[in-house]
Formats: structure tokens, sequence, C-alpha cells
């Protein structure tokens, strides 16, 4: 007895491998790890959409469980083990993951610390919105359909795809010898690069990069655009468009960071604050790290690491050991832990059922032909329902217009089949449109309801000559996918989470991690400079005290005040014409109580002996065209172009040569075509053209401005003119008015001016400060002597003359005295409410105060 075993052939074992091997890769490639061009889907992610559509479950229908839905796919569909598919719809419902989530869970989705999904039986999921423009129109015959494992069911080849999903949402996967990582972008940015396209045909990916700025990830973040890379012909760096590099070739790299800030605690230290953390990075597993370098002192200047996340956003605080430099900490922060991560993109996708590196363009160009294809088979779909339904009206026209013959014909019939044939004969009918008029109710009989019949046949025939008219002209194909495109922007687009960042460099500066807001900078008399937020001081009616804004401590009191943003510049001009410059940002930071610290320990200034600060100014940049003007106290006066002080040496540079029995007093800026208003102390203006005043050089030593009439007179300040202005005056006991520049018409540079403000002696002293202020909407800061800060509306302030007195802006204690003024934009720091201190004196407007406005 043998064994009958069959057709027995000799096969080598290494013939064997390679078959068995590349049908296995080619299946993991094809049918498990590589999304298709078309609707940038993986297998299992298209079975899940797909049976969720057929279960009902739209974004407004009520949730299913979890368990229902993999049960319902694993057992018609996809041929592999419930956890992996679990995970995959999990997936698809994180919005931490997906840029635009497929699946709306209901339920512990995860997190983006790393925390799996609660058990499918817990959890529940239906189809976004967005999901469901996936599957639109796939019951009309737009997409191919295949037997699915065992052949008792058809399964879609690929969706119809109304988004263009590979891009939106990016997809990751590794295949057998080849791997896939695409980024998810912005939905309004890809839908108008494809518009784009669509217009012009012949755009290249570079000028489609114009429109899709970079990848926009979920999670936020920050990445750049720029980034520096070796040549390898030349040896040498280059900077180089790390974006448009990427989407022209579909492969590259792209830098991303974590949004962070620093945040001021107890006064003395600072903290970062990180708020969103690059794609795919767990924030748990982060903390790990950083503390983990801080325990084996990779990392030094941490003295605290906790986590405050909450509902309302990402919030991990950081805080810095004194006496460390915060943005060193950061740096290493960015260099040993995920805060700073590459993103290697490798545009991968399946075309034709072929693995394809794909730039840019091809991308949008594979998903355009799939969509027109999708519109042409939607558009043959609807035709020939319509075509369909134009046959069985005009059979029932038939019928209605031979009512009486046909109903003695379907009478005189034996039976259905018998009245079918004999209609079919007798009227020259169709099947269908003989079986209709059977099926046809008696109420259609009424008058009524055969015009509705003629009316929808009308409309069905001018339906059938449109979609006829849109499958003859390509063009017409091209303007519905463009309105699509357009509804779909319109329902789904919206801003980017991601910045975008131009900077080359890759190490941060300190001026990257200060926070862009307006501050406070005092100066006293003794050269102690400090800042402060502009919301330290809140406003106040007319005649209130104040608050302390600047404790004096032996006799040194505050003498200049400027509002300014901490990434301006600031030049510092001493009494001797010299000049300094610093960042805003570098000035100590201090409460209200502290004096500062010494200007001459700002890094850029080194102050000698005998030189105090006398003027400062505050500019974003050294713009060509300006000029810088400069005026003294005896009331000289010169102009040099604003580029000379670009470059300011830490010895400083000189702004102009004071003769010795003079001193610098004021500076301000000039377009090289704008009037200067010069006042003194003893209440005198003279307004002039700047033409009067040639441009002179840094040494420069300056022409007469005003003439002081009268000995013990100076200058209190000097500025350009600004259009529709009006002069806010302040005296040193706190009386002030403003004045509408308009009332001091333009003289001769070198006169003595004429009346600003009527001086009552003691009553009034002399005139401390003045000031421009354009409109009602500012704000001002008024401080004196002694430390007391005022701030207040200038609307509280009344407009008078020039003869007038002013009112009562500022209650003066005994012996202290007005020094410094400054206006700013209202709404440039968080107002926290007005506190009315003190009601006016009697008295303080009308007559009594030399004249109302």
């Amino acid at each position: 007895m043998t064994d009958d075993l069959g057709d027995i052939r000799a096969i080598r074992i290494e013939d064997e491998m390679r078959v068995s091997y590349l049908d296995y890769a080619m299946s993991v490639i094809v049918a498990r790890a590589l999304p298709d061009v078309r609707d940038g889907l993986k297998p299992v992610h298209r079975r899940i959409l797909y049976t969720m559509g057929e279960m009902g479950l739209s974004s407004t229908s009520s949730f299913r469980k979890c368990a229902a839905i993999v049960g319902e796919v694993m057992g018609k569909y996809h041929p592999h083990g419930d956890v992996a598919l679990y995970d995959a719809l999990v997936r698809l419902a994180q919005d931490f993951s997906m840029r635009y989530p497929l699946v709306d869970g209901q339920g512990n989705f995860g997190s983006v610390d790393g925390d799996s999904a609660a058990a499918m039986r817990y959890t529940e999921a239906r189809l976004t919105a967005i999901a469901t423009e996936m599957l639109d129109d796939i019951d009309k015959e737009t997409v191919d359909f295949e037997d699915n494992y065992d052949g008792t069911q058809k399964q879609p080849s690929v969706l119809p795809a109304k988004l263009p999903n590979l891009l939106i949402n990016g997809s990751s996967g590794i295949a057998v010898g080849m791997a896939t990582n695409i980024p998810p972008h912005n939905l309004t940015e890809i839908c108008d690069a494809t518009v784009a396209l669509i217009d012009d045909p012949e755009i290249t990916s570079d000028d489609l990069s114009k429109f899709v700025l970079g990848p926009d990830f979920p999670t936020g973040g920050t990445i750049y655009r720029f980034e520096t890379q070796r040549n390898p012909l030349t040896g040498e760096n280059e900077t180089v468009d790390a974006i448009r590099q990427m989407y022209a070739h579909g492969r590259g790299r792209v830098v991303m960071r974590a949004q962070v800030s620093f945040e001021e605690v107890r006064g003395d230290r600072m903290a970062i604050i990180i708020s969103e953390l690059p794609y795919q990075v767990n924030k748990a597993s982060l903390l790990e790290k950083i503390a983990e370098l801080v325990k084996d002192k990779r990392i030094d200047g941490i003295s605290d690491l906790r986590d405050e996340s909450d509902r309302d956003g990402m919030r991990v605080y950081i805080e810095i050991k004194r006496d460390f430099n915060p943005h060193k900490v950061l740096n290493n922060l960015f260099k040993h832990t995920p805060m700073q991560l590459a993103f290697n993109m490798n545009m991968l996708a399946l075309v034709d059922g072929q693995p394809q590196t794909l730039p840019l363009k091809s991308v949008l160009v594979h998903y355009l032909e799939h969509r027109r294809n999708i519109v042409r088979r939607r558009t043959e779909f609807d035709l020939g329902k319509a075509r369909g339904r134009a046959h069985i009206l005009e059979g029932l026209k038939i019928a209605l217009d031979n009512l009486d013959a046909v109903i003695r014909t379907i009478r005189e019939s034996q039976d259905v089949e018998l009245a079918r044939q004999n209609l079919m004969s007798r009227f020259d009918l169709s099947e269908l449109q003989a079986q209709a008029i059977l099926d046809m109710r008696l109420a259609r009989l009424a008058a009524l309801e055969r015009k509705k019949i003629e009316d929808e046949y009308l409309s069905v025939i001018q339906l059938i000559a449109e979609l006829e008219d849109i499958l003859a002209n390509p063009q017409r194909v091209l303007g519905i996918i463009k309105d699509e495109l357009a509804e779909l922007k319109k329902r789904f687009g919206g801003d980017r989470r991601t910045r975008v960042a131009d900077d080359t460099s890759r190490e941060m500066t300190d001026e990257d991690l200060i926070a862009d807001e307006d501050v406070v900078v005092t100066i006293s008399g003794r050269g102690y400079i400090k800042r402060q937020p502009v919301a330290t001081y809140r406003r106040q009616h007319r005649g209130g005290k104040g608050i302390i804004g600047h404790v004096t401590r032996e006799e040194d009191a505050v003498e200049h005040l400027i509002v300014a943003n901490t990434h301006d510049w600031a030049l510092f001009f001493t009494n001797r014409g010299r000049v300094f410059s610093a960042k805003v940002h570098a000035i100590v930071d201090a409460s209200r109580q502290a004096k500062g610290t010494p200007i001459i320990n700002l890094p850029g200034v080194q102050v000698e002996a005998g030189e105090v600060p006398v003027a400062t100014i505050v500019l974003k940049d050294f713009t060509a065209g300006s000029y810088l003007v400069l005026a003294t106290r005896q009331g000289k006066i010169k102009k040099t172009p604003l580029e000379q002080f670009e470059r300011v040496r830490s010895t400083g540079i000189r702004a102009i040569t004071i003769d010795a029995r003079d001193e610098l007093a004021w500076v301000d800026i000039s377009s090289g075509d704008d009037d200067v208003i010069i006042a003194t102390a003893q209440g005198k203006i003279a307004r002039f053209h700047e033409t009067d005043v040639r441009a002179m050089g840094r040494d420069a030593a300056g022409v007469i401005g005003i003439r002081l009439a009268r000995a013990g007179d100076f200058v209190v300040s000097m500025s350009v003119v600004e259009p529709e202005t009006d002069l806010l005056v302040l005296t040193e006991t706190g009386y002030g008015k403003r004045v509408p520049l308009s009332e001091f018409r333009p003289m001769h540079r070198g006169s003595q001016g004429v009346r600003l403000i009527s001086l009552e002696g003691r009553k009034t002293g002399n005139v401390a400060a003045v000031q421009q202020v354009t409109d009602e909407d500012e704000e001002l800061l008024l401080i004196s002597a002694g430390g007391q800060v005022v701030r207040t509306d200038v609307a509280t302030i009344n407009r008078q003359h020039a003869q007038a007195r002013g009112v009562i802006t500022m209650r003066m204690n005994e012996g202290d005295r007005v020094v410094a003024i400054s206006a700013f934009r209202a709404g440039l720091a968080e107002r926290d409410g007005i506190e009315d201190n003190d009601a006016p004196e009697p008295g303080e407007s009308g007559p009594d105060a030399g004249g109302g406005a």
C-alpha cells in the first residue's frame, strides 16, 4: 500500500524563501502599512470608516459602543485582531494625533501623556462631520468595490474622499524595506493650493509652497523654515529653505520646537512655561527625561518641575534657580530633550498599487485626478437615474393622454401579465413604462397630479441636459471640484496651530524669550533705572494722589519716565553729550518699591564719573531718512541722521559737543520735515521748522534754538511736533492743562518764544514737564520727585488756552514736586479699574482757573 502524495515538485529552498518573502512584503506594503494617495487611508482605517457609515453612525446620530464597531469591522472586512483594530479606531479619534479627527469619541481615548484608551467595552464613537465628507457619494457607484477576505461581502477599494486627507491628516507607517511619514497640514492652505493647481496646471511645488506654509501639527509648537546645511560639493555651510526643499522632493526634515514663555516668580526668579509640545512628544516621558537630566547634573539651574496642565490647556512649569541665565537653561532643554525634534518627512504613498515618493504637486495632481473620476462617475450615475425617471414619466404621460383606452385595455386583460403585454403592444411602451402605469394610483388621475407629472418631466429633462453638459465639458468638472473645496474650506478650515519661524538660528537668544509687552521705564537723578509693567499703575481721575511708583532713597528722585516695549532699543544720552544703547528687556524688572539698578550695570553702558543720564529715547529700529534732534538746557539745538547711532560702542559715542556751562537735556526723532517746539521752565515756548537747523555730524555743537530772556530760565522740554496734537503742560505743584498746538504759530529759530502757561509764583511753581498728546484715548503717567505716580486718562484734563493756569492734575505732598510725565496709547496695558481717590477742589476749572476750553 502506497500513499498518494499528489504532484510533488522539487523547489530550492532559496527560491521558495524569496517568493514567499516578496509575497509577504507586498502584502504588508499594499494591504497594511502604506496609505493610498487618493484618500490618504490605509485599509484598516478605510474599513473602519466604511463600516461606521454602514451602521449609520453619522455626526448627528447617537454613539455606539466601540466594541460593536470593532466586531462589525472584524467580522465583515478586517481579518486581524481586535486589539490592533481598536488601536486604529482610537487614533482616528485623538485630537492630538489627528489634525482633523475622523472619529468622534466619547469616553477615555488616551492622552498626550501616553495614557492608553479605556477598553472598547467602555468607549463609544461615531463619525465626525468631516469624516462624512470622506464617504459622501459612495452609494452612487463612484468607487470600485472588491471582495472581502472570505468573499461574502463587498468593500470599497478606495473612498470618494472629498477631502485631501493624505495631506491634512498625514500618515505614518513602516512597511518592509520602506516607511512613510507624512505630516498633517492646514485644510485652508491645502484647499488654496489645490485651487491654484486647478487654475494653473503648470504651477511648481515652489509656487505651491507659497500657499502651504508648512506642516500644521495638532499640538501646535513652532517649526523653522530655514536651516543651515553642509554643501557636499563645497563643504561649506549654507542656509536653505528646508520646507521648500521638502515639498519639492517629497522628503526632507523640518525642526519642531515646543512653545515656551517666561514668567516671573517671587520677584527674583524666572520660570519656563511650556504650553505646546512638538508633534507626537509624550509629555509624561518628557518630564521624566528632564528630571533625569537634572538628577544626573547634565542640566543645571532647575529648582522645580511640575505639570500644571488642566482642561484649559497644557502648562508645564520649570522654575529656574536664582543667578542662572534662563535662556541658557532653555537652550540645554532644547538640546537634550524632545522639546526640540526634527520631523523627517517621507511622502511615500501607493499610486495604482505601487509605492512612490511624491512631491507636493504630485500628491495634489493624484488627488485631483481621483476627484475628477469621482465627479464623472457620480454624474453618470445621476444621469442614468434621471434618464430612467424621464423614461417612466414619458410612459405616464402616454397613459394620461390615452386614459380611457388604457383603462379599457387593463379591464379587458385576464391578469396583470397579460395587461402588461397588452399595454406594451397597443401603446408602444417598454416593460418598465407598462409596469409604472399598472402601479399608478388612481389619485394620480386628478388634474393637479397630472400637472405635477408634466412639471417633473420638464425638470428631469433640464437635469439631463445639465448632467450631459458636465460630462462633455472637463472644465465644468474642475469648477465643481473648486466649489466643493471652497465649501470644505468654509466649513472646516481655520487658523494654523503651528507657527512658522524664518529664524535660521537654532540657539535661542534673550529676546526670543522676552514677552512682547509694554513697560514703564523710570530713571532716577542718580542714574538708577528699572522697568515695570504698565498695568502696575491703575488709571485714576484727575486730582488723584496716585501710588508709590518709586521709593526715593537719599534724596534720589525720579527724573525720567518712559513707556516702551520690551523689544525696543533704548538710547541713553548723558549730560555730557554721549550716548549708549541697550535693549529695553535688558533693564532690570523691579518692584514699585525697588530703586532699580545703576545704568552703568546695563550691558553696553559704561558711564564715566560725573555723567548722568538726562535723556532716553526708545525706537524699533534705526530707520534711514530719520534724524535725532537734540537740545541743551541753555537752548541750543542740532539734528543728526539716525543711522549714525546704529552701532554704539560699549564705551559710548559722542552725540553732541557740549559747552562746559551747558548740558544735553532733550532728544527726539524727526522725519526731516517737521516742526520743533522748545519750552522753558518760566513758561515760554518757541515753534519753528526743523529745516532752520541743518543736518550735522555727531561731533557738532549745534545752533541756538530759543533765546532765554530771563536769568535762571532753562529748557524743560523739546519735541518734534506731531499733527493735530495738544500740548499737555504740567507745573511743579501739579497744575496742568491741554493747549491746542495750533495756537502757537511757527516762527524763526532763535526767538524768545511766546507764553505757554500763566504761572503764579509758589502756587503753580515753574513748568515741570511738557508732553504732546494726540487724542483723548491716550493715558498719562505723572511722577513726582517723591516717587508718587498717577496714571490717568488724557480726557480728564481740560483743554484751555495759552493764558490759562490749568487745573489740579496731581495732588502733591508737602515739599514734593512734579518731575516727569509720559503719555501712551490706551489699551496697551490691561486696565484694572478706575479709582476716584479725591474730588477736584472747588474753583479748579472755569474762570478761577484762567478760562476753560
